[in-house]
């Protein structure tokens, strides 16, 4: 089989498995919409291949000053940390500050072998890089992800952070869907195959199963000619037990490990 590679080639392919053209599977098509996003939904919070690690940039304006918050994109879902606004100690790229003339003061140890060379001047780099994280440490910042918001407190409390200035965030995205991607102006050429997953074919498969029989539940007992009874019932006991197999799996299997933070 190709690779499913939209929305509706997700819906075709999932009522085929139930039984389509063969067999009606009454579902109505809004019904199927909802479950493909409660679909997306779980998956996106849980599985390990639906988000990755990106890096947002964003200039501050007067007005993210005063509200104290930089207002995300709906599609990061996670904000690890900001990277320091003033440059360190050790990084810092102006020739007349001392924080550079302090880094190029060690520059001599590399080409001296006795002074420990290469391997002394990384200890000295990896010493001074906790000393400024000690002293300085890394902007204090909160996440709210239902509002879609990163409060920011000591770089605007001591003035470090000015309107014009550039920010940088380590944050997770959520993989896109082909439409989401269709729909960016921005967009170069990015392709996605998240409707191809074999989890998200599966489970989208069982919620429109168990949709499909709570609507016959409400004809439960009726008989159709030729003596058929419906029983709506076994399908929804027969989903449920599906979703809960796959959640399992799910979660032993393809969700990332918590991080633990120490501090």
């Amino acid at each position: 089989m190709a690779v499913i590679g939209s929305r509706q080639q997700l819906i075709d392919y999932c009522l085929r498995r139930l039984g389509e053209p063969v067999i009606e599977v009454n579902v109505d098509e809004d019904q199927i919409e909802d479950k493909i996003d409660d679909a997306l939904q779980l998956y996106r919070e849980f599985h390990s291949d639906a988000t990755f690690r990106n890096y947002y940039q964003h200039q501050m304006t007067a007005e993210d000053i005063a509200n104290r918050y930089v207002t995300l994109p709906p599609r990061i879902i996670y904000v690890t940390k900001m990277f320091p606004i003033s440059a360190s100690f050790v990084g810092s790229t102006n020739m007349f500050s001392f924080q550079y003339q302090f880094a190029l003061s060690d520059f001599h140890t590399l080409s001296d072998v006795g002074a420990g060379g290469l391997s002394y001047y990384d200890q000295m780099r990896s010493y001074m890089e906790l000393i400024d994280m000690k002293i300085n440490g890394l902007p204090i910042i909160n996440f709210s992800r239902r509002q879609d918001r990163v409060y920011l407190w000591s770089d605007i409390e001591d003035g470090q952070l000015q309107a014009g200035d550039y920010v940088c965030f380590e944050c997770y995205e959520v993989v896109p869907t082909p439409e989401a991607i269709a729909a960016d102006p921005l967009n170069r050429g990015d392709v996605s195959t998240i409707y191809n997953d074999m989890f998200l074919k599966d489970y989208v498969t069982a919620l429109i199963k168990e949709q499909w029989g709570m609507n016959l539940s409400k004809f439960e007992g009726m008989q159709l000619p030729g003596g058929v009874t419906i029983n709506g019932r076994q399908l929804i006991d027969d989903a449920r037990g599906e979703l809960e197999t796959l959640r399992e799996r799910m979660r032993l299997e393809q969700e990332e490990p918590p991080i633990f933070l120490m501090g």
